[in-house]
């Protein structure tokens, strides 16, 4: 392990220990005997699950533009099928997850869901994928007709009788940016960039309208293709538009990253609104992210009781191989559990019966209690951040049950 990398884990086991004391630690409580009590949620004598798994799909670019950020939705994910296991299974019946790389594209995404439908037989699909590889894996969903549960934040507005939504839509995530950089940055000049796909154009549209309502004005608009890591040309057109803020909306860590580098390369100072960076790609960027905006369901500061026993099991599950839970991974454990009692409420596996229940169930974990019960969508209580210089996050304000608008007002229930 290089020396880069060993600081990296570093800082990362550093962040969720510290957060985990600062949030659970009592009077009377030592470290030892925090790590080792037994969950509340966790039964004395553990039931015994028997009969054929429920086998559950993770499609997920384990390659390509989500390849930094998909070892902690991995992660995640078998932190929750572990829990569901020990406490017996969904009725009766162990779960099994398949983890397969979608390559972060349209393309992988569909062989991965060819073979997770057609060949693995899943019983449902949990994923959290790009907007193309979301649009492509819905082709197949749709043909074989199961659950699928996205756990991403994105555009908004995609609607599919088969898929249910976990993560942010722009109506709960932007607004708080641009309101922080108008009023509190007095930014009036504005340029945009984004990875030139369904989720850079749709934020970066939604936060153009936001913009002028607020009686700014947007400067530049710049896109690139998803996989491309040189933005030399458009930070040189930054500097000449003059902008007084820069709003980013790219394809997970790699561009994300990539960006950063390169502003940071030409000592850009100006105040930047993030819409697509995760609390895991912030630790890894460093002093790269420092003082950026961002906007989030999810950070590993809040301060609950839910959020402490789920990253006091992350630590325990995963020890020095921990990957930092962030926005991108901490909705994937919450949409296993969130299928388990969906499962549970139809009494089975049937794909139309769990599709009618998904709606009507909750789960209370990291996040807070979430029901995807808006339209196919989830009100979510959302955190407005900024990061410190070492890549974790500071919580500017918080913004309780934040509605995500009519997302698929023509899905209400039953798949048809």
């Amino acid at each position: 392990m290089s020396a880069k990398k060993r600081m990296v884990l570093g800082v990362v086991l550093a962040c969720v220990i510290a957060a985990i004391f600062v949030l659970t630690t009592k009077p009377g409580l030592n470290a030892l005997q925090f790590l080792t009590d037994r969950p509340s949620n966790t039964p004395l004598v553990k039931p015994v699950a028997t009969g054929e798994p429920i086998r559950i799909g993770i499609p997920v670019g384990l390659s390509g533009a989500n390849s930094v950020v998909a070892p902690t939705v991995v992660q995640s994910a078998q932190l929750a099928a572990h829990e569901i296991n020990e406490a017996g299974g969904i009725l009766g019946r162990q779960i099994q997850l398949e983890i397969v790389d979608d390559a972060s594209s349209a393309h992988g995404a569909k062989l991965a869901l060819e073979d997770l439908l057609t060949q693995k037989k899943v019983h449902a699909v949990i994923a959290m994928e790009t907007s193309a590889a979301r649009a492509a894996a819905l082709t197949v969903v749709s043909r074989v007709e199961v659950p699928y549960i996205y756990t991403s934040f994105y555009e908004g507005h995609a609607c599919n009788p088969w898929m249910y939504v976990n993560g942010w839509v722009p109506q709960q995530q932007v607004v708080p940016v641009v309101d922080h950089l108008v009023k509190q940055k007095g930014a009036k000049r504005f340029f945009l960039v984004g990875s030139d796909y369904a989720f850079g154009r749709g934020m970066l549209d939604f936060a153009r309208k936001l913009i002028i309502e607020s009686g700014g004005q947007v400067v530049g608009e710049e896109y690139l293709p998803m996989d491309e890591k040189d933005w030399t040309q458009v930070v040189g057109k930054i500097r000449t538009a003059k902008a007084d803020a820069l709003i980013s909306a790219t394809a997970g860590g790699e561009p994300n990253i990539a960006l950063a580098k390169q502003i940071k390369a030409v000592d850009m100072k100006i105040p930047y609104g993030n819409l697509a960076l995760d609390e895991s790609t912030a630790k890894l960027m460093g002093d790269l992210a420092t003082g950026m905006l961002v906007s989030a369901s999810y950070f590993t500061s809040i301060d609950t009781p839910e959020n402490a026993n789920f990253l006091k099991r992350m630590l325990i599950q995963f020890g020095e191989k921990l990957k930092a839970p962030n926005e991108l991974s901490v909705p994937q454990y919450e949409a296993l559990h969130l299928y388990k009692a969906a499962v549970q409420k139809a009494g089975t596996t049937e794909p139309r019966s769990v599709i009618q229940a998904l709606e009507s169930v909750s789960f209370k974990g990291p996040r807070g209690v979430v029901q995807m019960n808006q339209y196919r969508h989830a009100a979510l209580s959302m955190q407005l951040g900024k990061v410190r210089s070492d890549g974790s996050i500071s919580i500017l304000q918080t913004f309780d049950a934040v509605d995500p608008g009519p997302q698929c007002p023509e899905f209400k229930g039953a798949a048809r």
